[in-house]
């Protein structure tokens, strides 16, 4: 003699009301939290009474589907149930979709300005620290040149011919040759030889272009110095690559190369502006960005932002499933109210009579005689015996309905918080 024992009259039955509609309340507020979120991702994309009624209208489905699968699974529909978990899956989906889309776009609109800001900034320095170097290298080459200048400028006017020799700095071999080949030009007027000659004021000019190179390299330097003390990273991205680029516009690029007569110079490369925009144009590029970024350089705010979204559809959906049923009401409960239903009777008095026919059977099991019940309590027998929740047995010729445990368990808790027909029916019969 076994019985399959019921579960769920175990569950809801030892749970208070007062709990059941806190947790009501719980998944009613976690589904506006999920509206509002639903609500501001569709926003970034679609017109704002578009984005309310379909929001509305995805919560409202998700809550009501996830009350439905409670509640088939209440009712033992199980055909129901793969169209209603395929429905709340895809209903999800979009929710999902849509909510971590405003959670991202809310988190980045706080997170995502600052990091790039600091992204920039480093790229900067980097770019500042290369430009350094490379004026630190000419400033000192050019220094050298300056005096080399200055020491052919006093050389000519003592001595002369000094255009004639050759020199292994390739910059002032290209002044000496610069300067015989102006000085040619007036070799009729001008004799070559000691003095203030034409040589010697061409030298004189070579070294004051020299030293006005170097002013503007040191210039240069200075300026580059200042930016990298006085920018901070948390700066806005614009202010940032202005400062650089005006800098950057006032280095002598040609005055370097010519310096260093290493070729043509490889420049520090300049941030481009596009790849460090802190902020998005319009909402459907906020839409792009955070579904572009979580496929392709996921980082932890996106899988946080996804996770939250996620984490607030499967509570909603766990909430409902659990407590939807319970307002609806178990089967159980609602084969004694039809049961009572047949006698005219409130649920708790059906329920009393019901338990008085009852006494103790083998094992200490509940049993009733079939012979003493009531055309509504002979129904619910019946439909207990098949649902496997009681069993018939006969005994001295007698036929009796053994009860499973648990529906004993239901039928008296059902009578611990007494209503008011079972209270006046007690003064009644008093």
């Amino acid at each position: 003699m076994a019985f399959v024992s019921s579960n769920r009259s175990n569950g809801l039955a030892g749970v208070s009301r007062p709990m059941v509609q806190a947790l009501f309340v719980a998944s009613c507020l976690l589904s506006v939290v999920s509206w509002y979120t639903t609500f501001e991702g569709m926003r970034l994309y679609l017109s704002v009474w578009f984005s309310v009624l379909a929001s509305l209208g995805i919560q409202t489905a998700l809550v009501l589907v996830a009350w439905l699968i409670g509640f088939s699974s209440s009712l033992r529909h199980a055909g129901r149930r793969p169209l209603l978990i395929g429905v709340y899956v895809v209903t999800a989906i979009v929710s999902i979709a849509f909510s971590y889309t405003s959670l991202y776009t809310w988190f980045s609109a706080r997170e995502r300005p600052a990091s790039i800001e600091r992204k920039l900034y480093d790229a900067l320095g980097d770019s500042a620290g290369q430009t350094r170097k490379l004026l630190a290298a000419a400033i000192g080459e050019q220094q050298k040149h300056v005096l080399a200048l200055q020491e052919m400028t006093e050389a000519e006017k003592t001595h002369g011919l000094i255009s004639r020799a050759e020199d292994a700095d390739p910059y002032l071999a290209k002044i000496r040759t610069a300067v015989a080949r102006e000085a040619q030009t007036y070799a009729q007027n001008y004799k070559e030889g000691a003095g203030a000659g034409v040589r010697y004021s061409a030298f004189d000019r070579y070294s004051k272009l020299a030293q006005e190179s170097l002013g503007q390299m040191q210039r240069s330097q200075t300026e580059l110095a200042s930016f990298v003390s006085n920018t901070k990273p948390l700066d806005s991205t614009q202010q940032q690559l202005e400062s650089y680029r005006q800098i950057d516009a006032n280095v002598p690029w040609s005055a370097i190369e010519q310096t260093l007569h290493s070729g043509q110079l490889a420049r520090p490369p300049m941030p481009v502006y596009s790849d460090f925009v802190d902020r998005t144009v319009s909402g459907q590029e906020d839409l792009l960005v955070a579904f572009e970024e979580l496929f392709t350089a996921p980082t932890s705010r996106h899988a946080f932002a996804l996770m939250l979204a996620t984490f607030i559809d499967v509570v909603v959906f766990l909430l409902a499933f659990a407590t939807g049923p319970y307002f609806f009401g178990a089967a159980e409960q609602r084969w004694i109210s039809a049961g009572a239903a047949l006698e005219g009777l409130d649920q708790q008095i059906f329920t009393r009579d019901f338990l008085r026919k009852l006494v103790p059977g083998p094992r200490g099991m509940a049993r009733v005689e079939a012979a003493a019940l009531t055309p509504g309590e002979q129904q619910l027998c019946l439909l207990l015996a098949a649902k496997r929740l009681a069993v018939v047995m006969e005994e001295d010729g007698r036929q009796y309905y053994m009860l499973d445990q648990s529906i004993h368990e239901q039928l008296l808790e059902s009578l611990a918080s007494q209503q008011f027909p079972l209270r006046a029916a007690s003064v009644a019969s008093s």
